[in-house]
């Protein structure tokens, strides 16, 4: 096992006991081409992978069959569902797959947990729960409002530079919830582009609103 390179993508496992050196024999890397499902959703997880070449794509599936990818694991990152999974005990809660040929270190659940007990390894682990809660705020935002900043921008032109509606109204137009419609006209607000009142909406910029909804499909 090359010990040196998986610690040079993962500096932390240099202090992990057992050590690295002592699992060689027991513990190697094995090779798998693109397009290869190493986890599925609602499965027990089967171990802890560690990227020493290529790509993991981690998405949901939908019963319909859509997808949506979460993010991405390569070389020297860690995977937040697995994680997540062996932290609780419950099955995974994605499906990972991947995207090029890839070489990878399957970490056993017990070994795994084991090496939680190293301070550098948790920290690590415990640091990746943080990131990837940013990345997927991010993602959670980009789902919620895609395209819906422009529904509602076209929404609100058209009925000349004062509206007489709440934001409730606007929601059930949009078919959204009104905290969703909020948030939108808030941030229109503080462009400059509107101004809020009790059941009213003043237009300040209907240029800039145009300009939005014009990216509509």
């Amino acid at each position: 096992m090359p010990v040196g390179k998986i610690t040079a993508l993962y500096p932390s496992l240099a202090q992990v006991q057992p050590a690295l050196t002592e699992l060689s024999v027991t513990l190697a890397p094995f090779r798998v081409p693109g397009e290869t499902v190493l986890f599925s959703e609602n499965t027990a997880c089967q171990g802890f992978p560690l990227v020493i070449e290529g790509e993991i794509k981690v998405s949901r599936q939908s019963d319909d069959g859509r997808s949506l990818e979460l993010y991405r694991v390569v070389p020297g990152e860690l995977c937040l569902v697995s994680s997540a999974s062996l932290f609780r005990a419950q099955p995974l809660s994605a499906l990972g797959i991947t995207t090029k040929p890839s070489e990878l270190l399957l970490i056993q659940p017990e070994l795994f947990r084991h090496w939680l007990e190293t301070p550098a390894f948790r920290n690590d682990v415990l640091g990746l729960f943080a990131e990837r809660m940013a990345d997927l705020t991010s993602l959670i935002d980009a789902v919620a409002f895609h395209k819906l900043d422009r529904r509602l921008a076209a929404a609100l032109l058209g009925h000349g530079q004062q509206l007489n509606i709440t934001h409730q109204a606007l929601a059930d137009e949009l078919g959204t919830v009104r905290e969703i419609v909020t948030r939108l006209l808030h941030r229109f607000e503080r462009e400059g582009w509107v101004t809020l009142g009790r059941e009213q909406i003043q237009i300040h910029h209907s240029a800039a609103l145009r300009a939005l909804a014009s990216h509509l499909p």
